[in-house]
């Protein structure tokens, strides 16, 4: 859980720190500037205060690692839900606006994270974790979303260290797939998730289908 929160901090600290003129840069999700992005955050934020005030009283379904899924595709960006982001950020029309709500809703969703048992069984997506299995898959949400943020930005700062190598075990595990020893945790992600090509070198230490899509 405390990776939880250094993560998600980091997360918004980068995004606090943006001018007005990055929030039209392109972001590393296809489809979506940077705006888009952080408005993708936003509802991610009120997704976790959802869950965590959504108990459940069966055994739990699914952990950290299998919370995640590997789609057959990668996202286009013209999945509908995709698309309705894309105009909710535009409606916020200010960029301040967008910073405020994140604040905003992501400063709360970080406080329920650090209050909340651990041990409570929480309900999403039709499947029951525990809270420490459900923040902990978070993780992974915010350490890709970082990368992205930063794609076309190479000002803003690197995700934290530990959250990138917790989400390159994640991977790894969800994906069945070992990255070369080679690769350090960012090219694993960026490459394992198709949000950079390998290099010829790297495509010869690799010997394993690329991309993986997960969500």
């Amino acid at each position: 859980m405390d990776l939880f929160s250094q993560s998600w901090t980091a997360l918004r600290t980068a995004v606090a720190d943006l001018s007005d003129e990055d929030f039209a840069q392109p972001s590393g999700c296809t489809g979506w500037l940077v705006r888009d992005l952080v408005c993708h955050l936003i509802i991610d934020a009120q997704d976790v205060l959802i869950t965590l005030v959504t108990p459940a009283e069966a055994e739990p379904t699914r952990d950290a690692v299998t919370y995640w899924e590997v789609a057959a595709k990668p996202p286009t960006g013209d999945d509908p839900l995709d698309a309705l982001t894309v105009r909710l950020a535009a409606a916020y029309e200010d960029p301040a606006l967008l910073k405020f709500h994140l604040d905003d809703v992501g400063s709360a969703a970080g406080r329920a994270a650090t209050l909340c048992d651990p041990t409570l069984r929480v309900s999403t997506r039709d499947q029951v974790l525990t809270a420490a299995d459900y923040l902990d898959a978070y993780v992974l949400e915010w350490t890709l979303h970082h990368l992205d943020l930063r794609a076309h930005l190479p000002g803003v700062p690197h995700p934290p260290a530990e959250s990138l190598s917790r989400t390159r075990e994640m991977l790894e595990q969800i994906t069945g797939t070992a990255f070369p020893r080679t690769f350090s945790d960012e090219d694993a992600l960026l490459i394992g998730t198709g949000r950079r090509s390998p290099s010829a070198a790297q495509r010869t230490d690799l010997g394993a289908k690329l991309p993986f899509s997960v969500g």
